[in-house]
This record gives structure tokens, sequence and C-alpha cells, in this order.
């Protein structure tokens, strides 16, 4: 499994609703790294790239946005729209943020620091190390 919907458990009462989020418990890895991205124009896609190490959550916390997750064989959209919901990407899952409602703020959590070698931007690269690492694969 490569990606998959997280339901997170909401506690509240008539103040409010609470989330929670512990490492890996709520969440499938330890958390080193927390961003998050707001002020996105509409047109404006985020992301655009896959990562060789690093595990990503995303979670909406105010608006929406859609994720087009992409692999060799394989390519789906979600519209995340509720800080109820976080969305797992593994490494090496090609993603893009786009459709970026007014107000959204989009908290990321991640596995692993910041490390710009890990970043595979161009989509054609990437096709090429998936490819490769199939091949060693089957060879083994």
């Amino acid at each position: 499994m490569n990606y998959r919907l997280l339901n997170f458990i909401v506690r509240g009462d008539a103040r409010g609703s609470l989330v929670a989020i512990e490492n890996n418990k709520d969440i499938p890895f330890e958390i080193k790294r927390v961003f998050y991205i707001y002020n996105t124009q509409n047109d404006s896609p985020r992301g655009c790239h896959a990562n060789k190490k690093s595990q990503f959550v995303l979670i909406p916390l105010q608006g929406s946005c859609k994720v087009k997750i992409r692999l060799p064989h394989e390519e789906k959209i979600y519209t995340l729209n509720t800080p109820e919901q976080g969305l797992w990407l593994n490494n090496m899952v090609w993603k893009e943020m786009y459709d970026f409602s007014p107000q959204t703020t989009l908290l990321i959590l991640s596995d692993h620091l910041y490390d710009a070698s890990e970043y595979i931007s161009d989509y054609n690269e990437y096709l090429n190390i998936c490819t490769f690492k199939k091949d060693k694969n089957e060879e083994n």
C-alpha cells in the first residue's frame, strides 16, 4: 500500500472539537518534520514531486484542496476537506496538490527532516527510477 486516508478520532463538547495525533498510533510513522501551506492561489499547484525516503500525512486544517497521486500504473485524486482526515503518502509517490479553496491551510507531517537531494521534481525521471527499481527487484 502506497497511500490511504486516515480517520482521526474527534473529541469535543459544546465548546468545540479536538483532534490529537500521536506518533506511530494515529499516523504510521514518527513525526520528524511539520510544515504547512497557506495563502496558495487556486491556480498554483504545489508539490509536483516524489520523495525517495520521506512519507507524509496531509491534513486540511481549514478549507479544501485536491491531491493527485500518481504511480507508474495508477492515478487517483482525493479531495481533502475536513481536519478529521489525513492522507498518508508513502515514499516514492508522486503528489500534486491543487484547487485550493480560499483560506486553505494544509498541514503536512513527515518522517524525515528536509533533504533537497531526496526530491524528484521531474516526472519522467520519477518514472525511470520506478522502472529501474522494479527491474532490479525482478532480478533478485
